[in-house]
């Protein structure tokens, strides 16, 4: 079963996708807490699983969100792959506001997350490859969806993944850049690792909301950010359908 993990502004696929029967949501209580609220859907005959990162009205900052418990819970429910959808700041130059990217790579300078169901409360520590973050596969699925919908989209990019809830400083972004990431974010990890220890394929469909800090013009607004989610999140749900559409005709 195909899952997808909605990030800031895509709280809900009821209403926005076309042709999609809603079939019922599930309260799955988990090892690592819950209950975690899943909505089981269907399109053109592919079941779809989607859960909202951030809960309902985007209540739950990243460095807060129970990664272990949501990835734990789609595994239950049958799920084998996960487009995970985020919200990033562009700090490569082909990355400004409105553009998409399907990253390769991740730089994970995340402090204090639970991440990993082998950490050796429950079960022995395991070391697994993480050498390729985002599964290839899935990654090209996404970026034939893109191309169907007509979407130009950067097919590659390393996403550098920091702790939040704050917005970074200039300098910090000239670390990143230094360092080799074209876009920031704050909700990749532990989230793909997780994936990988549960062996559920995962990739990443991520929107830039805004330039990083001290590459825009001026302050970074909400405002503006709201502005780009309202027509990007259309967008991704634009690619999310037209790789639905391509399962259900066996592509």
């Amino acid at each position: 079963m195909l899952a997808v993990i909605g990030g800031s502004g895509l709280g809900s696929l009821r209403g926005e996708v076309r042709a999609l029967e809603s079939e019922t949501i599930e309260a799955v209580r988990t090892p690592y807490g819950g209950p975690v609220q899943v909505d089981l859907c269907r399109m053109k005959d592919v079941r779809i699983a989607f859960l909202p990162r951030h809960a309902a009205g985007d209540r739950i900052p990243a460095h807060k969100v129970n990664y272990r418990a949501n990835l734990w819970a789609l595994q239950s429910l049958g799920v084998d792959r996960i487009i995970a959808t985020n919200t990033v700041g562009g700090i490569s130059e082909d990355l400004p506001p409105g553009a998409m990217a399907i990253p390769k790579q991740l730089i994970d300078y995340t402090w204090g997350r639970e991440n990993s169901f082998f950490d050796g409360a429950d079960q022995a520590p395991r070391h697994i490859d993480f050498t390729r973050p985002y599964d290839e596969p899935l990654r090209q699925a996404l970026r034939d969806a893109a191309a169907k919908v007509g979407k130009q989209i950067k097919f590659g990019g390393v996403y550098g993944v920091l702790q939040g809830p704050r917005l970074e400083t200039a300098a910090e972004i000239l670390r990143l850049r230094r360092d080799g990431c074209d876009m920031v974010g704050m909700t990749s990890m532990p989230e793909a690792v997780l994936a990988r220890e549960l062996q559920v394929r995962y990739a990443c469909l991520a929107l830039s909301v805004n330039w990083a800090a001290g590459l825009g013009e001026g302050l970074i607004e909400m405002a503006d950010i709201k502005r780009v989610h309202g027509f990007g999140t259309v967008e991704l749900i634009g690619i999310v359908e037209a790789l639905v559409e391509s399962e259900a005709g066996g592509i």
